[in-house]
């Protein structure tokens, strides 16, 4: 697949070739990128039409193709070439192809486009071919392809230039055209049951909804600071509180201005839902429903290999209590710990490095990251969580220091987080203000209470449970991804360096 550079009166330098070859084909044919071209089937279409002809067979039905040239053989007389589908044999021979049409050839490189009009056969050894009646330059590449065969081997590099990475990597195209199925499959789950999609904004005069740093930006005509969401929840909640619909959800872009990491992108796609007259044991359910059906659609069960590892979507997913998960994994026992003082001492006791201001329920979070998280490989909701990390979710009844959230892990990461949902009015305003008291001590200054949003929760919003899932990282599970900028297709990085 390299470029020839043999041709009489050519530069050594392919890419001073190809400028020379469209010099030479602006002259010879005219148009070289030419606004229409029609072709009668995709190379996927012909593949079905004719699976089942013989080998040395000639069908007399002519069509038009169009794809990439990607590989050429004896001076053009055999090319491939690959459209978004799949790929087709040109065969052009003095025997059926016209002398001028042939006279193009030495002018057609790897990574051209080029349009096909030809007879359908099957050569002797088995190959779907066309044999060329008519070539169209569609488009002239000038620059050349990568090496097909190894592709990119810098991996910054295949991030920079995607288009390069999917044109010579199979497993990279395939995995984009499973997050596509993946992405549009949450969609139809969740209207399948009966969720109302809405749509929310994404520039925010009062950034909320989850703690995270945003990204700020100004709008001139307004005069106003304005920050990129971080997370669409309590937009959502306001439909709920309007009537709009019971069951309301986005698949939405969000913004955080925090690390990078094989699981950490700047921008990155969420699920975020809430149900009217649900709690989080029902949302629990539709996680699993959602992930059971994902998995079909991809792999046709519900098993799957990520790595190494065989893991099953097939519900129902494990359940545990935080408090009981860090008591099996170090014997300490939160729920018979009464004071903040106690938890301290109890997890300094056990070896862990606890800051002297911590509260029960932080001890208790800080534990159960340190040794339960990475043990959870196969699915699980993890709930009943402290409330003093979880400020907007009921409290469970007879534990008030616990709350009714869950996260679901899976590979011993963070999939999903779930509540049954805060509407208490009064209750909510307090937990704002004192999150808000507590931004402005770390120095967060900028963080405002939303005044519109507490509005709307005064007018009355009805119970509720509430997810939010990274898409993203379920995606690098169905798709068996180590990184997460091998999901999104064009991922945040580094200035590009001269």
């Amino acid at each position: 697949m390299t470029d020839k550079t043999t041709e009489p009166g050519l530069s050594s330098d392919v890419t001073e070739v190809r400028a020379q070859k469209l010099a030479i084909l602006r002259e010879t044919v005219g148009e070289v990128y030419p606004a229409h071209f029609h072709r009668t089937m995709t190379n996927a279409e012909l593949a079905e039409k004719y699976a089942d002809i013989e080998a040395d067979t000639l069908t007399g039905d002519i069509v038009t193709v169009a794809g990439r040239v990607y590989s050429s053989r004896n001076s053009g007389m055999f090319m491939d070439i690959h459209d978004a589908s799949g790929k087709v044999q040109i065969f052009s021979h003095k025997d059926t192809t016209p002398e001028d049409v042939r006279a193009l050839l030495p002018l057609v490189d790897i990574g051209d486009i080029i349009g096909v009009t030809g007879e359908v056969r099957r050569t002797k050894r088995g190959e779907l071919t066309i044999n060329a009646h008519e070539i169209t330059m569609l488009t002239k590449a000038l620059l050349p392809m990568p090496e097909k065969w190894h592709g990119l081997s810098d991996i910054e590099l295949r991030y920079r230039k995607r288009h390069l990475d999917i044109m010579t990597n199979e497993d990279s195209k395939l995995r984009f055209q499973q997050r596509s199925k993946i992405v549009s499959g949450i969609r139809r789950f969740m209207e399948d049951e009966s969720f109302m999609e809405i749509e929310t904004p994404m520039l925010h005069s009062v950034y909320g909804g989850a703690t995270a740093e945003p990204f700020k930006t100004h709008h001139n005509t307004l005069k106003l600071d304005m920050y990129l969401r971080i997370a669409p929840e309590l937009y959502l909640k306001r439909a709920l509180v309007s009537g709009l619909t019971d069951k309301v959800f986005e698949v939405n872009r969000n913004f955080r201005n925090e690390g990078v990491s094989t699981r950490h992108n700047p921008e990155f796609t969420m699920l975020e839902c809430y149900w009217a007259y649900a709690d989080y044991e029902d949302i629990m359910g539709l996680v699993e429903r959602l992930f059971e059906r994902l998995a079909l659609a991809i792999h046709g069960k519900t098993e799957f290999m990520y790595g190494d590892t065989e893991m099953s979507f097939k519900g129902p997913f494990k359940r545990v209590a935080m408090p009981d998960a860090v008591k099996d994994a170090t014997g300490i026992d939160f729920r018979a710990i009464t004071t903040d003082e106690e938890a301290r001492a109890a997890a300094k006791a056990a070896g862990f490095e606890i800051e002297d201001d911590w509260t029960w329920g932080e001890c208790l979070a800080f534990i159960f990251e340190e040794k339960v998280e990475s043990t959870l490989i196969q699915p699980a909701h993890v709930t009943h969580f402290p409330k003093d990390i979880s400020p907007f979710a009921k409290e469970v009844p007879g534990e008030p220091r616990l709350v009714e959230r869950f996260e679901t892990y899976c590979n011993a990461w963070e999939l999903g987080n779930a509540f049954s949902e805060l509407n208490d009015p009064e209750e909510q305003r307090k937990r704002m203000v004192e999150q808000l008291e507590q931004a402005h001590a770390r120095g967060e200054m900028e963080k405002q209470l939303d005044e519109e949003f507490l509005d709307a929760i005064d007018q009355g919003m009805p119970p509720a449970g509430g997810l939010g899932i990274g898409v993203d990282r379920l995606i690098m599970l169905l798709t068996n991804a180590p990184s997460i900028r091998d999901v999104i297709l064009f991922p945040a990085r580094k200035a590009r360096s001269e």
